[in-house]
């Protein structure tokens, strides 16, 4: 084990400094792991330029990342359901599993919920960090770290197809092209949907989610009608999605949402955007339309490391930039700059690979 703990604080609106910690010792129910892989996510961006997302607000400082992988190298004194050597994901939720929600298994509208890299809440860029061993989960041999980073985001994707009743042989509209419609295309496709559009502001991310899977995609122009959008929609699937998957969290996103999808369909709002959005609410009454709200995951983690494992979902794919924990600030740059799609910053030193 490496005698220091290298880590990437964030202290206060766009100050991030690389320092050292103590090694954490994990609680009895609790495993140390020796982290490898964090993917780079764009809510860390916002906390880093913006010092906060939402009503979360950094106050104090806060190691970053919340897409981890790893190998444990310590063992609480309750734990027997893992063992030191174990490659692992981590996921981010620490709940606090004894409200009304954790006990129904709806843990990530926990009223105590921490977050990783959510403040107050350590995130895992850093090299060991201790997390509650109910939420670590082991790695098939065939399963890489980076492969194991990525599990995060794509839980994302499986939860808000599993909100929206996606189901085999749905049509399914997703707006918004980033990571988020990335995963939720790559879920749907596992999940079984028919026939997939994207639609997007950026032409560059609407050829490369074609090549992960969308069957038609529809650029939007920046003052274009969202009826006009939906429309376009409908035209290019060859009948008006069963789901929609609202990624965006833009005015626009939501109402082309609403415009196409058919009556008594399902929008699933993934995307945050304004705390008030002026959306077509009447057309969504007279069609019946059910409208979720979608907040992170929960019992995901397993179904998507199978998928990965089994062949069915590709994530290598989205990798295109790999980072050293040294290197984590020219990391985020890239990230902010929005270089690549996934980034990601290993938090290995060389003599422990």
């Amino acid at each position: 084990m490496s005698d220091t703990n290298l880590s990437l604080v964030l202290y206060g609106i766009k100050d991030l400094r690389l320092e050292e910690r103590p090694i954490p010792e994990p609680g009895p129910k609790e495993v140390q792991i020796s982290i490898r892989s964090v993917g780079l996510c764009g809510s860390d961006v916002s906390y880093w330029q913006k010092g906060r997302m939402g009503n979360l607000v950094v106050t104090s400082p806060m190691i970053l990342g919340h897409e981890p992988s790893g190998v444990i190298t310590k063992l609480g004194p309750e734990v027997k359901s893992l063992v030191v050597g174990d490659r692992v994901a981590i996921e981010p939720n620490r709940p606090c599993g004894t409200c009304y929600y954790c006990k129904r298994g709806r843990y990530n509208v926990c009223a105590d919920l921490h977050y990783l890299a959510s403040p107050p809440q350590d995130g895992c860029i850093t090299r060991y960090f201790c997390h509650p061993a109910r939420f670590v989960y082991r790695l098939p041999d065939n399963v890489s770290f980076d492969e194991g980073a990525l599990v995060q985001p794509l839980a994302l994707g499986f939860y808000a197809c599993e909100r929206g009743g996606l189901r085999v042989g749905h049509y399914l509209l997703i707006t918004g092209a980033g990571p988020m419609g990335m995963a939720a295309v790559l879920a749907a496709k596992a999940t079984g949907a028919c026939k997939i559009c994207v639609t997007d502001l950026v032409k560059d991310r609407l050829e490369f989610i074609r090549k992960l899977g969308a069957d038609v995609t529809v650029h939007v122009k920046g003052d274009e009608d969202p009826e006009l959008t939906a429309q376009k929609v409908v035209e290019y699937l060859g009948k008006e999605p069963d789901v929609s998957i609202e990624c965006s969290g833009s005015q626009s996103g939501i109402s082309t949402a609403i415009y196409g999808t058919r009556p008594t369909g399902t929008i699933v709002q993934v995307g945050l955007g304004g705390a008030n959005t002026n959306v077509p609410l009447v057309i969504a009454t007279l069609k019946e339309l059910c409208i979720v709200g979608n907040a992170g995951f929960a019992n995901k983690y397993e179904t998507v490391i199978e998928a990965i494992s089994s062949g069915r979902v590709n994530v290598k794919q989205l990798v295109t930039h790999r980072f050293s924990l040294e290197e984590s600030l020219q990391a985020y740059t890239a990230v902010l700059n929005r270089e690549g799609l996934k980034i990601i910053v290993d938090c290995t030193k060389s003599k422990d690979l």
